[in-house]
């Protein structure tokens, strides 16, 4: 889609970001790993990638991200990283072989996702390759267990931040479990295929949310319509059967998130549905979209102090048309009775079963404008990523 001339918002300076505990363990044990191929995940900034290229020359560091705004955020923090370190958003890790895999964990992180980055992450190791994996636990057993499950010998180091462990790939695993889950939901009587994977939101389910927004979403013939944050489709694909005519665009930053939708699409046989990856704060500067929606639906996530929420709201209102309608959806409405008015014509708050959910008409008058997140805030917070 092509993106539209306005300038670009400028942004105020990013508080500094601290590095996680998790993170902070693997760089202080780089003196304990081997000179080669890295492979690593990050839970913020990349910093332990960076912290590997920079010290070790020979060393070719790769970070992946499965979330696109995340990985932008590091390839800009280190703007001056050397050229033997790169940061990429991927679904799955590259195919290459490599000498060390390396994951910060946090105690709070998504357990099927860990087991499965554990998997590739093993996959991915040469036979004596090292597996370093960092967590914020100091008294972590989980961990341990999983990685018993995969190596002969696994050496377990606690730190005053967490805990270190460090296992070395003897042989090959004997079998690949597949996480991907394909499961069906019904929408007006409509039996409709879904597909997800660890990482993306509300993970082998139906989010009450989603089912929230369609309850209270009317689709016409030839809506144009717009879905915030798509995770596995549901709304999207839902939509799309609504009405004759409808035409459905899915954006999200997860890149697990578009490829699962793309393939809902595709098992539904649904033309009329395309997906983006992409950050919805493009959008709410006016760079993604050249033609407005009739209908938009947003599920901001709870987490990053309403940062997402707002980016959410400013990407609907520049994307609206006049008589247009976007639909949010909560549990805890506050914010959004508050910020919203801000940004639209008419705001209307409906309860529907234990969400509520806001009805938005119209674009307000005058320009939109940011709301300023509290700065004091942690600045990792809107980094929460994978692990």
């Amino acid at each position: 889609m092509k993106k539209s001339r306005r300038e670009r918002v400028s942004r105020p300076p990013r508080p500094p970001v601290e590095v996680r505990p998790a993170e902070q363990i693997l760089i202080d044990a780089l003196g304990k790993m081997p000179e080669g191929q890295i492979l690593c995940t990050s839970l913020g900034r990349g910093q332990f990638a960076a912290a590997a290229a920079r010290n070790r020359p020979l060393t070719n560091a790769c970070c992946c991200f499965l979330d696109l705004t995340a990985r932008n955020l590091a390839a800009e923090f280190h703007a001056d990283a050397p050229p033997n370190l790169r940061f990429e958003c991927r679904a799955d890790f590259p195919e290459d072989e490599v000498d060390v895999f390396a994951m910060p964990v946090t105690a709070a992180g998504d357990a099927e996702l860990v087991r499965e980055f554990l998997q590739a992450g093993h996959v991915r190791l040469r036979v004596g390759g090292t597996m370093f994996i960092a967590t914020d636990n100091p008294v972590d057993s989980w961990l341990h267990d999983e990685l018993r499950k995969k190596f002969a010998k696994v050496t377990r180091t606690p730190t005053n931040q967490g805990t270190l462990f460090v296992a070395t790939k003897t042989e090959l695993l004997p079998k690949i479990k597949n996480h991907e889950c394909r499961f069906a939901f019904r929408d007006e009587g409509r039996l409709i295929q879904a597909v997800s994977r660890p990482g993306v939101f509300s993970h082998r389910r139906v989010d009450g949310g989603a089912r929230a927004l369609l309850r209270a979403a009317t689709v016409r013939p030839a809506d144009r319509v717009l879905e915030l944050g798509c995770g596995s489709g549901v709304v999207s694909l839902a939509a799309a059967f609504r009405a004759e005519a409808v035409q459905v665009d899915a954006l999200d930053a997860n890149v697990r998130a578009v490829e699962c939708t793309r393939l809902g699409a595709e098992l539904n046989g649904l033309s009329n549905v395309t997906v983006q990856l992409n950050s919805a704060e493009a959008g709410a500067e006016g760079e993604l979209y050249p033609e407005p929606f009739d209908l938009i639906f947003a599920n901001p996530p709870y987490y990053s102090n309403y940062r997402i929420a707002e980016i959410f709201a400013r990407c609907a209102a520049e994307s609206i048309k006049p008589e247009g309608t976007a639909l949010f959806v909560t549990k805890q409405s506050e914010w959004y009775e508050e910020r919203l008015p801000e940004l639209f014509a008419s705001v209307a708050v409906e309860p529907v079963g234990n969400y509520r959910v806001l009805r938005c008409r119209g674009k307000a008058a005058g320009k939109i404008r940011p709301r300023a997140m509290q700065s004091a805030a942690d600045p990792n917070r809107d980094d929460d990523t994978e692990t």
